[in-house]
């Protein structure tokens, strides 16, 4: 049976979500708790990866159970039961949402249809917003950033946001939202949303947005951005404490399980 799971993390002390060699993940974490319940090491796959210091309010991982083999069938614990112990092993910066069973060929990745980010922001010194949203210069010209944002609807490639050398076969992406909102107190967040990201392509996006909130920029720079396709043409990515992943997206026909 393949089941996935939604959960959430702040990723303030962890190198990443996907295990590496440096530092202390997400799915590390995750599981050495299922391995300590389960008795037996239970690998995740990851609806994608996300940096240091970036945080997630929905994540989604799946992982198989009783996979054909040799291995003498073992139910799990009831999925509620399951949660409830996950949780009490988890550190207070992991909370696991929901476990549920899923078709066989369900993917967290492949199967992921749409996901959506956003980009707090600050203008003020406040200790409770430290790691959870990025300080900037007050002074940001909102209007100005929106209207550049809404050039990144559509379809586009997207290789000027894109980390250089990664490893993918197009870097055309479909945005379909893509604005700030100003909030209270010196806030405001930026919400984007597609069908894939790029790696690294929202804290480019941002770092770039942020040169046409100052001026350095002009609507018709970031347009040619776009079209340069050239990762040295858009600004610096912005601080991965600002960003957090929402959502994802997939389609209700995974979860129709008879």
């Amino acid at each position: 049976m393949r089941y996935f799971v939604r959960f959430s993390y702040v990723g303030t002390e962890y190198h990443g979500s996907q295990v590496q060699p440096n530092g202390v993940t997400v799915q590390e974490v995750m599981e050495r708790a299922f391995a300590t319940l389960l008795r037996c090491a239970v690998p995740l796959t990851f609806a994608g990866r996300t940096d240091a210091g970036v945080h997630a309010r929905e994540m989604w991982a799946h992982f198989d159970w009783n996979v054909d083999g040799e291995e003498a069938i073992r139910p799990l614990p009831p999925l509620t039961q399951l949660t409830a112990r996950l949780n009490s092993l988890l550190p207070a910066s992991i909370a696991v949402r929901q476990i549920v069973s899923v078709l066989a060929d369900a993917h967290a990745r492949y199967s992921a249809t749409a996901r959506r980010y956003e980009y707090c922001i600050t203008d003020r010194k406040d200790p409770f917003t430290v790691g959870r949203a990025a300080r900037v210069a007050p002074g940001l010209d909102m209007t100005a950033m929106n209207e550049a944002a809404q050039l990144l609807l559509g379809r586009h490639d997207f290789a000027s946001f894109c980390k250089v050398h990664t490893d993918v076969k197009t870097t055309f992406c479909t945005v379909s939202q893509a604005v700030w909102k100003p909030m209270d107190d010196g806030q405001a967040v930026f919400t984007i949303e597609a069908d894939r990201f790029l790696r690294n392509m929202v804290r480019a996006v941002v770092g770039t947005l942020f040169e046409v909130g100052r001026g350095r920029m002009t609507i018709g720079q970031f347009a040619d951005v776009i079209t340069a396709k050239n990762r040295s043409a858009a600004g610096q990515s912005a601080p991965a404490e600002g960003l957090y992943l929402v959502r994802v997206a997939y389609p209700n026909t995974l979860f129709n399980i008879v």
